[in-house]
């Protein structure tokens, strides 16, 4: 299932704790253009849209839906804890991956 450009924009601000109207105002437009963005109303300008990729720290490929996952930001870690967050993820989506093989069946 391909989630829509709004819906990822509504849960990156809902896992920032942001309000429609703290992310306007990072992003410099107003609460109602927040609020089409998320309802797939209105498509942000390319200006926009980097602006958005930057306070989440994604890729615009991201938000646009031609890449699936969520980038991470890995600077300022050392090689371990690279290591460490990439076998972690590596095992929980193996979990996941189980689980919906349960669900599914």
């Amino acid at each position: 299932m391909t989630d829509s450009m709004g819906s990822r924009l509504k849960q990156l601000r809902l896992d920032k704790r942001l309000r429609q109207e703290q992310l306007a105002a990072l992003i410099g437009v107003n609460k109602r253009q927040v609020s089409a963005y998320e309802n797939n109303t209105r498509q942000p300008s390319y200006d926009i849209l980097i602006r958005i990729a930057t306070i989440y720290r994604v890729s615009t490929d991201y938000l646009l839906g031609c890449q699936v996952n969520k980038s991470i930001d890995v600077s300022g870690l050392t090689p371990t804890e690279i290591a460490l967050i990439t076998d972690l993820v590596d095992d929980m989506t193996s979990k996941n991956e189980i689980l919906e093989e349960y669900n599914i069946g």
